[in-house]
């Protein structure tokens, strides 16, 4: 329970990998909730899977408005200790706790509101809606376990202790993989059942996260004594909101490529549910490097250690590009032995690998427009992420694939092909906002 600045200081790759190594095993261990859910309802039929496909774009909204402010708070903590202001980093600590579980109420009363409509714009047939619905309502009533939950994983990473997270999140999921099929098979509670297995192991989860901020955290948070400062939620939001939005455009593009895919069928859904959780495993160390990039760069910002910096970001790019391209290679040449995870269904094995193939291609692009806009998040700016994910998804690929779908009539791998356009397009746009604000740290050193 230190401040680890001087020690990232000193070696800043060897601090890179300190901090990603836990955080990839955090990420694979919150990936597998979903893919768990999907492997044992996988046994029920496509109806089943193209049921949690519809539902996971949802899902995927409450973490996106969730990790936000995890963002933001991550930013916050950081700069602060880089500066060496524990008492402020405790401050922004509490007031983001604070926040998200204040957020949790809110949107549970919107999800109430919106749930039916939203799934009646996903073009899924009435039996698949209403199993989508069994699920996603259970999961709703959960989210005051995960927002709370969020912050504190954003509250230990923003110190440089990504393990704690690592502990608590593989512990909650072998919780959950073990009621999955208690649940689903046993009880009989099928589709409905993977949703309340989540639930428990998320309660679970904010439990064990209560009594390690307690024990393990080099930040306290008393509550008590916390003084509201607008000003500081302010900030928090600053770069929190942004993110909320980038990550909740993801979730969007996803609901827009799920109502394209419906128009070939239920089996075309399906098979891009399963592309889409295979894909997820990408973006596990693409996660953890930008997440631990955030939090160094934040530090290093905050200390004023600019050329450290620099170097520090070209390295982390490139190797993401590295990692993502070999991965890419990994599921070109395995595609269905990967998808069989999921399905045995030959239909959908045949759909699922030729869409894979295509795909891999958008998987170092992720890596260049995710890592460079937390990078940025790290300094404190919130809004390029959001604009290069806006340019990506709302200027190229949705309306690409609205084009090549129902204008010109090509195929559903055409939805594959709009997808590495709008990458492209990202990443050089990210590139270029990158070299952009480090102008501005090389006038101001």
């Amino acid at each position: 329970m230190r401040n680890r600045v001087d020690e990232f200081v000193a070696n800043p790759k060897r601090a890179l990998f300190v901090l990603a190594t836990p955080v990839t095993i955090a990420m694979f261990v919150q990936t597998m909730y979903n893919i768990v859910d999907t492997a044992f309802v996988g046994r029920l039929g496509a109806e089943a899977i193209a049921a949690l496909t519809f539902a996971f774009p949802l899902f995927f909204i409450l973490i996106s408005l969730n990790s936000g402010i995890g963002v933001g708070i991550n930013s916050i903590i950081s700069r602060r200790l880089g500066a060496k202001n524990k008492e402020e980093a405790e401050i922004a600590a509490a007031h983001g706790l604070v926040m998200t579980t204040a957020f949790a109420g809110v949107i549970f009363v919107i999800g109430l509101l919106t749930m039916r409509p939203l799934f009646s714009l996903f073009g899924a047939t009435p039996q698949v809606q209403e199993l989508s619905l069994s699920y996603m309502w259970i999961i709703l009533g959960g989210i005051f376990f995960m927002f709370p939950s969020f912050a504190m994983n954003s509250i230990f990473a923003a110190q440089g202790n990504t393990r704690t997270p690592m502990v608590v999140q593989s512990s909650a999921l072998i919780l959950n993989a073990v009621l999955d099929p208690v649940f689903i098979y046993v009880l009989g509670y099928g589709v409905r059942g993977a949703a309340i297995a989540t639930v428990i192991a998320l309660a679970f989860s904010l439990a064990l996260y209560i009594y390690l901020i307690q024990t393990k955290s080099y930040l306290k948070i008393r509550l008590r004594s916390l003084k509201f400062s607008f000003a500081l939620c302010r900030e928090i939001c600053r770069v929190g909101a942004p993110a909320s939005l980038m990550m909740l455009t993801l979730s969007i593009y996803v609901m827009f490529l799920n109502r394209y895919m419906a128009h070939f069928g239920t089996d075309y859904v399906a098979s891009f549910g399963l592309a889409t959780r295979l894909e997820s495993f990408v973006a596990l160390p693409i996660f953890a490097l930008s997440i631990s990039l955030l939090t160094l760069v934040g530090m290093f910002y905050g200390a004023k250690k600019y050329d450290i910096l620099k170097s520090l970001c070209w390295y982390g790019i490139r190797l993401g590009i590295i990692l993502t391209s070999l991965v890419g290679i990994a599921f070109y040449v395995f595609p269905t032995p990967l998808l069989k995870i999921f399905t045995q269904d030959r239909i959908l094995l045949i759909i699922g690998k030729a869409y894979i193939r295509i795909d891999v291609f958008t998987f170092p692009l992720m890596s260049i427009s995710m890592t460079i806009s937390r990078i940025l998040q790290g300094m404190g700016y919130g809004l390029p992420g959001l604009i290069i994910n806006l340019v990506r998804i709302f200027i190229v690929a949705v309306p690409a694939a609205y084009v090549f779908v129902f204008v010109l009539g090509y195929g559903f791998l055409s939805v594959a092909w709009a997808m590495v356009l709008g990458g492209v397009t990202a990443s050089l746009m990210a590139f270029w906002w990158l070299g952009l604000k480090f102008r501005a740290l090389s006038g101001a050193s």
